[in-house]
């Protein structure tokens, strides 16, 4: 059995097109830097929960106000690390979902295996990436999944022409993800679409959205491309082999 923790967009969007079962800091009053406040829902009998969708995130990248630097720690890090721990104890195989910005720093179209993550210098993608590496360091079972995506039709009227990446809208991404956690894919992946921009992606749910640049108060990586070369060979062979 699958278990998805979080109800934002992402873990809203995985549950829509699945039907799997979810568990939310929102809906069940949950503390994801606390496992003993959650970890009821993952051994409950006869559930036999088998696999984890962590969609769980403190993902505030302006502010960095010192609360703000906290709750990065305490969910990104402390959060991952105490349920990369559960699992193992419990063998159940952990599906982390991460994000690009942990290439933000690092060479273009990074890619999983080739390129080092250097991630923007922020406690948002510092704690992400520490993450990642935890899991990968002590996670038996594990896939990590790094991308970003936007709601579908997008909610504004502008959109930035100098950010640059492989996010797309959230039900795509979440299409996306099901098919590499269905397919039993194990480790890294980038997961994405066509290199684009934010006002590419924009015009194709919204007419008149406006182009403009970043604010400056948005001091981050403009690329955050990726390479998604693994994604798209790994789901290639696995579609092929259910046609077969």
């Amino acid at each position: 059995m699958k278990i998805i923790l979080g109800d934002g967009l992402l873990g809203s969007e995985i549950q829509k097109q699945t039907g799997w079962s979810y568990i939310s800091r929102k809906k069940d009053g949950i503390d994801f830097a606390d496992i003993s406040s959650y970890k009821h829902y993952l051994i409950m009998k006869p559930l036999g929960v088998t696999e984890v969708i962590n969609c769980i995130a403190q993902t505030n990248t302006v502010n960095e106000s010192d609360e703000d630097i906290t709750n990065d720690w305490n969910v990104n890090y402390k959060g991952v690390m105490n349920l990369t721990d559960f699992c193992n104890d419990y063998k159940i195989k952990l599906i982390h979902i991460s994000t690009d910005y942990v290439y933000a720093n690092s060479d273009k179209l990074a890619s999983e295996a080739r390129d080092i993550p250097i991630h923007y210098d922020n406690f948002y993608t510092y704690t992400k990436l520490l993450a990642d590496s935890y899991i990968q360091a002590r996670c038996k079972k594990r896939l990590i999944l790094r991308s970003s995506f936007k709601p579908n039709p997008f909610p504004y009227d502008y959109a930035w022409i100098d950010l640059i990446g492989n996010f797309d809208y959230v039900d795509v991404i979440a299409k996306l993800m099901i098919e590499l956690i269905e397919y039993d894919a194990e480790g890294i992946y980038n997961v994405g679409t066509e290199v684009k921009t934010l006002f590419d992606l924009a015009k194709r749910t919204k007419t008149n959205v406006k182009p403009i640049f970043k604010p400056e108060k948005f001091i981050d990586s403009n690329d955050i491309s990726m390479s998604i070369h693994k994604m798209k060979n790994f789901l290639t062979h696995e579609r092929y082999k259910r046609k077969k």
